[in-house]
């Protein structure tokens, strides 16, 4: 099974390029603006959050919930060989236009290592093998090579793969289709969405109170504060860590195995 360690963020290997790159406007979830390409006024020399331990009382909530899946680390790394933008500002564009991509084909890997984790998927386990191994070798490009990849056109091949992973779960169970729907604020305590499709639904401050959630596909569901207390997301798939960060849960909330209930719960 291919390792989930390289798809998780490691700051202290990175130069901060999610505190760079990013725009972000002052909202609830961010205190102040910021452009993109600038430094948050906040990122120390040391490529450090001068307040990363009171992240979300200083309002800056949605930083708690970004999540790069490891790329940050790939493109100081291994992309730019450890020269930071700092030290070498003549990368610093460069760089910062390489990292948006890196983070997206890393996406992909996370779900595309995830999908080989479910066990009704294994007939596509080589097909998921083999467009893993090709979105890894595109992350291994140089700089120039990595922003001619056709992002969109990747993604599209691999979320048709992803569909019928998915598919392959939920095959058998009568489930809603939901996909790419408006949920914002719905009323959805105690609701059966046991096998549903919720790809790309929005359910920002949805009530999940209750709900069964099992084998639900998650992927790109906005769950920014939906309320997932009592809910059960324990065989839910696709599910992120940062999905589960931007929501409201308690003790009760069923979490999966590989992720872990957020502290502010």
């Amino acid at each position: 099974m291919p390792d989930r360690g390289e798809l998780s963020a490691d700051c202290g290997s990175c130069f901060a390029l999610c505190c760079v790159v990013p725009a972000f406007s002052a909202s609830v979830d961010f205190a102040i603006d910021k452009g993109a390409g600038r430094a948050c006024p906040n990122l120390r020399p040391d490529f450090r959050c001068g307040v990363h331990a009171r992240l979300r009382e200083d309002g800056f909530r949605g930083c708690t919930v970004y999540d790069c899946f490891g790329a940050g680390q790939k493109v100081s790394q291994v992309t730019f060989g450890g020269r930071d933008w700092r030290g070498h500002p003549a990368t610093a564009e460069q760089m910062f236009a390489v990292f948006p991509v890196m983070r997206e084909l890393h996406e992909l890997l996370w779900y595309l290592t995830e999908a080989m984790t479910l066990g009704p998927a294994r007939p596509l386990h080589d097909e998921l093998a083999r467009a893993r191994r090709e979105t890894e070798d595109l992350t291994r490009d140089t700089p120039a090579g990595l922003l001619r990849v056709d992002v969109p056109a990747h993604r599209q091949q691999v979320n048709a793969l992803l569909r019928r992973a998915s598919d392959l779960v939920r095959a058998g169970v009568a489930h809603q289709d939901h996909r790419g729907a408006d949920l914002i604020g719905a009323r959805l305590r105690g609701a059966n969405l046991r096998a549903a499709d919720l790809r790309g639904a929005r359910l920002i401050g949805a009530d999940l109170r209750d709900a069964d959630l099992a084998m639900a596909d998650l992927t790109g569901a906005d769950l920014r504060d939906a309320d997932l207390r009592g809910a059960d997301l324990t065989e839910s798939i696709f599910l992120t860590q940062a999905q589960l960060d931007a929501a409201k849960g308690d003790a009760r909330t069923g979490v999966p195995a590989s992720r872990v209930r957020p502290a502010h719960w």
